[in-house]
Formats: structure tokens, sequence, C-alpha cells
């Protein structure tokens, strides 16, 4: 009989996944993936509607319709202070994962090794490790999970080629600070590697706090690669579409690997997307972050009260909380105890780390407020089944 690749052999169903189905299962509130089942803005809607009526329903270019890249490189020079040509610079994917994907198969060779910081976002290691990449692991530390710049150069080798910053972070809600990345920018140029990010979480920020680009640090301009989307920010998870911005040098090969695997992103949603960043002016990103924020502190409160203690996040909308007061010899038994006796779902932390993680779970705050507050009254009767 014929087999299985040696790679699929390998292969892990995500538990972002697993606890979805478990808690669709048992009829629980889904605080484990990130859906953002909030609002979606209406001249986003009103554009893709807009567009399938008009029949911009084909292909388009493989790197994305015009007025998107347009948009999206008018974005990135008013918020994200970089600047680059839409025409050359600026790559439509499927997704920031397709465009995570696309990047590592146009930069990277089995064998190579890339720099993660952890706790990391599972699909960042494991699209690595698909390709014959080996990642290697500098730790952030809690609670406002910093790293030590001795441990970033330790971690380099002979075979390194990339570091992944993923800004701000998932699972951790990190933003990386000015000087951190100054200690990065450092290092690449030292030892000329590329430096890959995301940024999906872009706009979700905290307590003022400013999100840096990576690209805008001194040195890095020319050797980084950009990875975001608007799943987030409009609560289009489902649409799967997101975007590269790079240096010419770097974008035909991802534009060409991009083709390969989705052709290119679907066409009417790309136009809606367009609509959205054209139209939707800065009080939509400051009404989003006063939302986000209202709902962290009220998860992080809850999360407090009943001895979840919670490492609150700098940005995203993910809390990572110790739940070492739950019954369970790991993280996977500790959320399952959580989700049969309040009815609520995690990602257990051991998804997020190569080693330690035994006591963390991962709360997703990206909820309708109702919702939120159903989940926060069902985790008030943790502390009495403990």
């Amino acid at each position: 009989m014929p087999k299985l690749s040696e790679r699929a052999l390998g292969i892990k169903q995500s538990e972002i996944r697993v606890m979805s189905v478990e808690c669709e299962r048992v009829k629980g509130i889904n605080l484990a993936q990130g859906i953002c089942d909030t609002e979606v803005p209406p001249p986003v809607r009103q554009g893709a509607h807009e567009a399938i009526e008009n029949g911009n329903n084909q292909y388009t270019r493989m790197d994305g319709i015009a007025g998107l890249r347009q948009a999206i490189a008018k974005k990135m020079k008013r918020y994200n202070r970089i600047e680059r040509d839409p025409e050359t610079e600026v790559v439509v994917t499927g997704g920031s994962t397709g465009g995570y994907l696309s990047t590592c198969l146009a930069l990277l060779e089995a064998g190579d090794e890339v720099i993660l910081f952890q706790p990391y976002y599972g699909y960042h290691v494991h699209t690595l490790e698909t390709l014959g990449v080996t990642p290697r692991f500098v730790n952030l530390q809690p609670p406002s999970w910093e790293f030590k710049k001795e441990e970033l150069e330790r971690a380099i080798s002979a075979r390194t080629k990339a570091i992944v910053v993923n800004t701000p972070g998932n699972p951790s809600g990190k933003m990386f600070t000015r000087e951190e990345l100054g200690w990065i920018a450092e290092i690449a140029s030292q030892h000329d590697l590329f430096v890959i990010t995301d940024e999906i979480y872009e706009y979700f920020r905290y307590d003022g706090r400013e999100h840096i680009s990576p690209a805008t640090v001194d040195r890095l301009r020319e050797r980084t690669v950009t990875i975001s989307g608007f799943s987030k920010t409009f609560s289009v998870t489902g649409w799967r579409l997101g975007y590269v911005v790079a240096d010419a040098k770097w974008t035909n090969a991802i534009k060409y690997f991009s083709d390969l695997a989705y052709i290119c992103g679907p066409s009417p949603l790309q136009w809606g997307v367009m609509m959205g960043i054209d139209e939707l002016g800065d009080e939509f990103y400051d009404e989003l972050n006063a939302e986000y924020a209202q709902k962290r502190r009220l998860l992080c409160d809850t999360l407090h009260e009943v001895g979840l203690t919670p490492f609150e996040p700098q940005g995203s909308y993910y809390v990572l909380a110790d739940a070492s007061s739950l019954p369970g010899k790991d993280s996977k038994e500790r959320a399952m105890h959580l989700l049969h006796t309040a009815g609520v779902a995690t990602v257990p932390g051991e998804s997020f780390m190569k080693s330690g993680g035994e006591t963390l779970l991962r709360f997703c705050f990206a909820k309708r407020m109702e919702e939120l507050e159903e989940a926060c009254r069902r985790l008030e009767g943790v502390r009495a089944n403990v």
C-alpha cells in the first residue's frame, strides 16, 4: 500500500482546533480560538457586496488588486512609517499565515535554523518544521515577557538564517520595545540575517503603548519582511486576506510561492478590505482599542479574582494566565478541567512552548461583550470548585 509522506507522519492537530471542537461538543464558550466574532465594519461589508454585484469575482493579479496594494502602501506609510512601492513591494496573500508560508518558501532552505521567541505562535514553528527548517528558541520571561540580549546572541549558529518577531505577540501579548528591536537589528546585521515579522495584532495595544514595526529600526529596513493582515482588525478571520511588505529583492519570489499555493486572495473580499482601509479613519481604530481595553480589563480582573493570575497583555487580545491552582498534571488536563466544570474553553500553555507551560492557559477576549461577560460569570464558579 502507498504510505503517507515522512512530513505527514509527524503532524499533530493544533490544540487550538482540538479545544474548539471539544468546546462545541459540550456547548461551552470558546475563549480558545481567536475567532474575533465582533461586528464587521459596514464599509468592509459594503465593499465586498458591491464587488460581487459588479462582477469582480475572477482571478486578480497574483499580488492583489492595484487599489488594495495602494491602500496598504498608504496605510504602511501613515501608521507603520514604512514606505514601500505598491507595484513591486506589496503582496496580498492568503491570510497572514499564507504570507508567512510564502516568505519561508522564498527565503529559507531545509537545514537552515530560525530563531523564535518563546512562548510562540504554533503555526510559526510548525511551518518551519514542515519545510525542514530547525527552530531555535529564546525565552521571554514573565510577567513582562522580556528577553536578554545575551540569550539571543547565544542562539545564533552558522546555520541561522532568520529571526521571527511577533509583535504584539500571540499568546503573550508582548510588544517589543525599541531597545529590544535595536538588539535584534544589531545581531541581524552582524550575522546577515533576515527578520520576519508577524504584526497582525498591530492595532490592539494598551496603556498608551506605541506599535513599533521592526522595519523602521536602523539597519532592518532592507532585511525585514513585514507580514500583517485584516482578519483581526476588521473581524473577518474567515476571509483569509493578509499581506507581505518587503524590499523588491524578496517580493518576486514571495509572489511566486503565494501564487503557487493560493493563486490569489478572494477577489471581492479584496475590494471590501480596500474600502475599509480607505474609509475607516482614526476614530474607528481608537474605538476598537477602547473596546478591547475594556474587555481585557474585565477578563483580567475576573482571572485575578478566581486565582488564575493573568500576565496582563501589552497588546493583542489574548491573556496567558497561571492555572496552577487547577487540578491536572499538565496544561491540557487543566484546560479540560476548566472546560468541563465551567464550560469555558482555553488553550493549554504547552501548545506555545517546547518545554514548560504546564501551568499556563491562554484566554482569548475577542468576543462580543455579552458572551465575554457570561464566560466571566462561569469562571467565577471556578473558585468554589477548586
